[in-house]
């Protein structure tokens, strides 16, 4: 089984932290974006993987290569960002004729990933939502039948939100519906393919498509949703521990639910709830709550909350909510 992770895209809605950092390598609950779909995906027997890479892509090429040594994997390159169908057609190669997974880099949900790998059937994952007009939307029929799917409707016939999630068993037929949109350009909106248009041409042509419901959609676009998605799974994580982590840093308070990675400093702080830092931070006299802080960072005499801060970054003395990028150094004191 393989599976198609897109991350090539800029997260502009995150900047500037994405500036210097792909949004996929951004950390959550002790990880990041990428590792949670791939543990997810790995755990429920795919074993090829093909990332498609742009912006920032070495990154992402290093950060792989690292984490998961044994990982059987491609890289396809989109040198220009024309849309999700395009970076899926883009991987055409890799996969063939096979039954393929897709999963959005940035869609982190919590679903039996194993049972939808069993399926006879194509699925879409969706998740209902209250405004629909800004996603892809699928309108279903008796049993969950997918009877049309469109992106982003101006007037919309169903509340259910595709969450980027894609099983698809007839992989030939998906390429051959994403090479005659492309070749006619009659689904190129602003510069960009959908996969959108691509798959309710499958539909029309007769394949059966079923909708599977999420448990939950985590939504990993903006800062303060990925804020609250860090909180949400650091929750999760420490209802399953059957002790809590103990943290050596004498000085300091830790309120659960936390995420600290090794090599950190912490003197003298109290940090949490709901915090990820990554690792080989250090952190003296300051207190942080609801924040995600990233690797080899310094923070003094701080006190933070709902706070994003890059790796790399050096923040001495102020009490604010800040989204500061990576290699940033900032002195209010």
């Amino acid at each position: 089984m393989k599976a198609i992770i897109p991350v090539a895209g800029a997260g502009t809605k995150l900047r500037p932290l994405t500036y210097t950092q792909p949004k996929a390598l951004i950390p959550i609950a002790g990880k990041t974006i990428l590792s949670v779909i791939v543990d997810q995906l790995s755990d429920a027997g795919v074993t090829e993987f093909v990332f498609v890479i742009g912006y920032l892509g070495e990154k992402i090429q290093r950060y792989i290569a690292k984490t998961y040594p044994n990982l059987n994997y491609t890289l396809i390159t989109q040198n220009d960002r024309r849309g999700t169908g395009h970076a899926i057609y883009l991987t055409k190669e890799a996969v063939q004729d096979e039954e393929v997974m897709i999963v959005l880099g940035d869609t982190v949900c919590d679903y039996n990933v194993r049972e939808i790998l069993g399926s006879k059937i194509s699925q879409i994952g969706v998740r209902k939502v209250d405004d629909p007009r800004s996603f892809g939307v699928a309108e279903l029929g008796d049993d969950d039948k997918v009877l049309k799917v469109v992106e982003k409707p101006l007037i919309p016939k169903s509340n259910m939100a595709m969450v980027g999630i894609y099983y698809i068993k007839e992989a030939r037929k998906l390429y051959e519906a994403l090479s005659k949109h492309m070749n006619e350009r009659i689904d190129e909106e602003e510069g960009e393919y959908h996969l959108t248009n691509a798959l309710q041409y499958m539909i029309e042509q007769g394949i059966h498509f079923n909708a599977f419901r999420v448990n939950n959609w985590f939504d990993c676009g903006k800062k303060e949703t990925l804020l609250s998605t860090n909180a949400i799974l650091l929750k999760q994580q420490n209802d399953e521990l059957t002790e809590p982590v103990k943290y050596p840093f004498d000085t300091t308070v830790i309120i659960q639910p936390v995420s600290i990675a090794e090599g950190c400093k912490i003197y003298n702080s109290i940090i949490g709830p709901n915090v990820t830092i990554g690792e080989y931070t250090t952190i003296d006299s300051s207190i942080i709550k609801d924040s995600i802080i990233g690797s080899y960072a310094e923070l003094e005499e701080v006190v933070l909350h709902s706070s994003i801060i890059g790796n790399d970054a050096y923040v001495r003395g102020l009490s604010q909510s800040l989204n500061i990028g990576d290699n940033t150094e900032i002195d209010l004191g």
